[in-house]
This record gives structure tokens, C-alpha cells and sequence, in this order.
């Protein structure tokens, strides 16, 4: 059996609840960040939606979209 590439679909009626899209993460240049693997930093560079330059210190880390790791502070 092959998995369908398309959504599923939700139904107005079901008594589940409809998934929610994830809200995309938006960072702006100085802000304080906290990355899961490589700890506190500061983003010292911005990609449009493509990546961010974190300065964590010891060093810069070039952390691609999306940004599940990376929460700010």
C-alpha cells in the first residue's frame, strides 16, 4: 500500500480537531536566541528566509530555515 502525497482532507463535521499549520519563526537582526544544540547566542546575520548567522560565543553557527531548534528569547 503507498502513501498518498496529498493532505488529508478535514471534514467540517468530524469530532476532531483540524491540524493546525506550525507558525513560521521570524528573527531579527541583535536578537537573543537559544539554540537546543548549541546554547545561547545572538543572530549577527539574516538570509530572507533562508538561514541566520547565530553568534554563540565560541562560534558562528549558520542555521538553515525552518527553525525548530532555535527559540527566542
Amino acid at each position: 500500500m503507498t502513501q498518498s502525497s496529498a493532505p488529508r482532507r478535514h471534514l467540517p463535521t468530524s469530532p476532531f480537531k483540524a491540524p493546525v499549520d506550525p507558525q513560521a519563526k521570524t528573527f531579527a537582526l541583535g536578537d537573543r536566541v537559544s539554540h537546543d544544540q548549541f546554547g545561547l547566542g545572538r543572530i549577527v546575520g539574516v538570509e530572507d528566509g533562508v538561514a541566520m548567522l547565530v553568534d554563540f560565543g565560541s562560534r558562528r553557527a549558520r542555521i538553515l530555515s525552518p527553525y525548530t531548534r532555535m527559540h527566542r528569547l
